[in-house]
């Protein structure tokens, strides 16, 4: 029988932590691309919007096949009611926390920056109760669907790995096979074929609809249940990077060159055909490199790992502060992206290091597990006591 996946793969570690400091980057660049956002510069860059879909080409996708290995090790633990309330604090209690503190700032920015409000922070404050309350917390909304996603495909997970083993075996078989794990891009394809990108049927977010983030999530398990899953993808990974990238030239092409097409036409189905394989090929080539080259643990690695989740929470709202400022210097574009770059990480991280991290009620707050507690000091008579050739006091 195939040997199992190891209990801890490091190089997934490692790529989350890449993939989150590229959202910070990212969302860096929203304030020069050509999309609304909360905070916009007054001019937008072409070079910039072409990053900017070229990243959510690949990103979101690579952070929910993340999550659905993050499953597979998860789903054995523990029974339902144990799986549930760990998700629930880990991912929901930081949305309750960001939609009632720091979202207020984003939306009040929004407001203020596109003209739809010109009082104080604290003036705003009751239209944001009233009119604007966001009870995905913002960009959190990430952490609201892969809750949903957990709970929903617990049961399936559940059944895999008990008494549905020797059918994943058989998955797991038919995946190892030499390219076997680009079939895994067929419902995807099929998701945005189908279906209209614009239809509320399928909500999408962040360039792909709920279902295909959902299909990814049960990929991602799927690709770590089996050691010869892993090893086929890191074979492939110098086919699946050049395969990415001159699938990703295609599909801007056939989407974005010319008038974008209708749905329903050849060059709609084409485009959006093409963009699903592509994701799915740079998908699997940085998960091909990263278990070549990054299948080891360090300090800093424990460090930004436990370290990912309150960054993620943090970012944004640092960003656009400190972004509404910098934008409106009078200093030239690039050095003002490189500011907000530069000014918001340390902040972030000092945030994080000081006013999270050391203190067990605000892990909790922000989806962390506690520090466990100090164990208790014997008194100095027991301590004597218990050394070798000393007698009890009389």
């Amino acid at each position: 029988m195939e040997k199992k996946a190891p209990t801890r793969l490091y190089y997934l570690d490692w790529l989350r932590v890449l993939a989150i400091l590229t959202v910070f980057v990212y969302h860096s660049t929203r304030f020069f691309n050509m999309e609304t956002w909360n905070v916009k510069n007054p001019t937008w860059y072409p070079w910039v919007e072409v990053w900017n879909r070229f990243a959510t080409t690949w990103l979101l996708p690579l952070l929910f096949v993340i999550s659905g290995a993050s499953l597979f090790f998860a789903v054995g633990k523990s029974g339902a009611g144990k799986f549930i309330k760990d998700k629930a604090l880990r991912l929901l209690v930081p949305v309750v926390v960001c939609a009632l503190t720091h979202a207020l700032l984003q939306a009040y920015l929004n407001r203020l920056t596109h003209g739809e409000f010109s009082g104080s922070y604290f003036q705003y404050l009751p239209n944001y109760f009233l009119d604007d309350f966001d009870g995905m917390g913002a960009h959190l909304w990430y952490l609201v669907v892969l809750f949903v996603f957990s709970v929903l495909l617990y049961p399936l997970l559940r059944w895999f790995r008990g008494r549905g083993q020797s059918v994943l075996s058989k998955l797991d078989g038919l995946l190892s096979r030499p390219g076997a794990v680009y079939a895994l891009a067929l419902p995807a394809i099929l998701l945005v074929v189908l279906f209209d990108y614009e239809s509320p049927v399928i909500y999408q977010n962040a360039g792909w609809s709920i279902l295909v983030y959902l299909w990814l999530t049960l990929a991602g398990f799927l690709v770590v249940s089996h050691e010869g899953v892993q090893a086929s993808i890191e074979r492939l990974r110098w086919l699946s990077l050049p395969l990415g990238l001159v699938l990703a030239g295609s599909q801007f092409f056939l989407l974005t060159l010319q008038h974008y097409p209708a749905f329903g036409t050849w060059r709609n189905a084409l485009g959006w055909g093409v963009r699903a394989l592509g994701s799915w090929c740079f998908v699997l080539a940085i998960l091909g490199f990263g278990r070549k080259h990054l299948g080891f643990n360090t300090p800093f690695l424990k460090y930004a790992n436990e370290a990912v989740l309150p960054f993620y929470i943090l970012h944004q709202t640092v960003l656009l502060c400190v972004g509404y400022f910098v934008v409106q210097w009078a200093i030239p574009d690039l050095l003002k992206w490189a500011t907000i770059l530069v000014i918001s990480l340390p902040i972030i991280m000092v945030l994080y290091e000081f006013l999270v991290r050391r203190f067990n009620a605000m892990r909790f707050l922000f989806g962390m597990k506690l520090k466990p507690k100090a164990p208790i000091a014997q008194p100095q008579e027991a301590i004597a006591s218990s050394l070798p050739g000393r007698l009890p006091p009389a």
